[in-house]
């Protein structure tokens, strides 16, 4: 299936995306209307007036393929933001706690090849590289007339939630997503652009998306897409293999633990490891590995040779992501598997570089990294102009499952199992939370039909 997506000729997607894209449905826009009684109280807006309201951004973005036009347009809410301030979101009824089996692979308190893995002291566990703290990732934005949003970023982002970001979006109106999300990325620019600046507009970005759609009473999903979406077919990332086939995956995304500072014997460990899951996934199966980072061009493409027999689907994140040249070239001479990464990039302008440098056959963009679902709509529109899939990270987390449901570009969602040793009650929430259901191509999940990112969680 996803195959489909990276086979596409260019021209086509070309043309396919004029006719989607210029398109709008009056039917769609007029049952939005009805949605809401507070939406009759919308003022009327003159042409003039609204040009006022909202600079022209087309000459900046001239240059990039646009995503859709909002379904909930230009028109003035009436709704204001009154207030914005990081928050820890923890769920209304709270999950039962463990201690998971023993010797389960939990991602931390074991070897991961990392940026650090060629300095001795960092090896051992990816604990001794990750931060211990750097406060909350997630924002709550409050408005005028009581309807609240959540919204998750990444690392750092209280910092410049309490201390900025507010300044540049009180007293607008939240369902300017375009425009605001303009002014935040414009504002943090003389210290931000990517990483934890970036990290905190998205947590405001998205907030904004879960006020528009509990303003209008419908899931997220159905403010970016016209149709009836399918459950979309899940991968599970992680190396407790055992568990996520007994569970029904047939998808898996490995972490490699091993890098170049582990010489021959770290290659025939990593065979090891991905030999054992394709044995247990069975010849049909999809296997990816996550490098995260670690590598060096020579050792990728050994690592590649040494993998080809065993099918992986694709490698991820070979090389520190700035190394776009590099990547460009790995994606030029390794066939036996895919190049894909995206994780760790940034806005419009950072995965225009990755299509400049043609450094991967496929875009791993964080919907809570990248700049919010604002800015992931023209990442994606700029993917499908190029004919490459978008495959979220973490994509079933922090609201990404609305866009991941919503897309066509986007065939799979990732995800992550609680991990062993829980009780029955913690397995099931997981399913009932991501609606899962089993088929041909193992797990599928839908987002919450609740309105706006459907979170049931509150403020700790």
């Amino acid at each position: 299936m996803l195959d489909t997506y990276i086979g596409r000729r260019q021209s086509g997607i070309k043309l396919a995306n004029r006719i989607a894209y210029t398109g709008e449905s009056p039917l769609w826009r007029n049952n939005i209307m009805r949605r809401r009684d507070f939406l009759t109280t919308i003022t009327t807006a003159t042409t003039a007036n609204l040009a006022n309201q909202l600079p022209a951004l087309e000459s900046v973005n001239e240059r990039f393929p646009a995503p859709p036009p909002l379904p909930f347009g230009d028109r003035p809410s009436g709704l204001k933001i009154k207030s914005v301030r990081a928050a820890r979101l923890v769920p209304k009824i709270p999950v039962p706690t463990y201690q998971p089996t023993n010797g389960v692979w939990d991602g931390y308190q074991v070897e991961v090849a990392n940026p650090l893995s060629i300095y001795p002291r960092f090896k051992p566990r990816r604990s001794l590289v990750l931060a211990d703290d750097l406060g909350v990732e997630s924002v709550v934005v409050e408005t005028n007339k009581g309807i609240t949003g959540y919204g998750f970023g990444g690392a750092g982002a209280s910092f410049f939630v309490d201390r900025h970001l507010p300044k540049l979006v009180l007293g607008e109106d939240p369902f300017q997503v375009e425009r605001l999300s303009d002014i935040m990325y414009r504002g943090t620019l003389y210290y931000g652009r990517k990483g934890a600046a970036i990290h905190a507009v998205s947590a405001v970005d998205n907030a904004l998306w879960d006020i528009v759609g509990k303003a209008l009473q419908q899931p997220v999903y159905q403010l970016l897409t016209t149709k009836q979406p399918k459950p979309v077919p899940a991968y599970c990332t992680g190396n407790n293999i055992d568990q996520a086939v007994d569970f029904g995956y047939t998808k898996l995304k490995l972490a490699l633990p091993h890098g170049p500072a582990d010489g021959e014997a770290g290659l025939d460990k990593n065979e090891e490891l991905v030999r054992g899951a394709r044995q247990k996934l069975g010849p049909d199966g999809k296997l990816m590995l996550d490098c995260w980072m670690s590598l060096t061009e020579s050792y990728t493409e050994q690592l590649a040779a040494r993998l080809a027999p065993y099918d992986v689907y694709w490698m991820e994140e070979c090389l520190m992501p700035d190394d776009y040249v590099g990547m460009g070239r790995l994606n030029a001479k390794i066939k036996s598997t895919k190049m894909a990464t995206g994780e760790h990039e940034a806005t419009r302008y950072g995965f225009e570089l990755l299509a400049r440098h043609k450094s991967a056959q496929i875009w791993q963009p964080d919907m809570n990294w990248c700049g919010g679902l604002t800015e992931l709509r023209w990442i994606d529109a700029l993917a499908r102009s190029h004919g490459l899939p978008v495959i979220l990270h973490g994509g079933y987390r922090g609201g990404s499952s609305h866009f991941v449901y919503a897309n066509e570009n986007t065939p799979w969602c990732e995800m992550f199992l609680p991990l062993p040793g829980g009780p029955p009650e913690v397995y099931r929430r997981f399913e009932q939370e991501h609606q899962i259901t089993r088929g041909p191509e193992g797990i599928y999940m839908r987002p919450p039909q609740r309105p706006g990112f459907g979170f049931e969680l509150k403020p700790a």
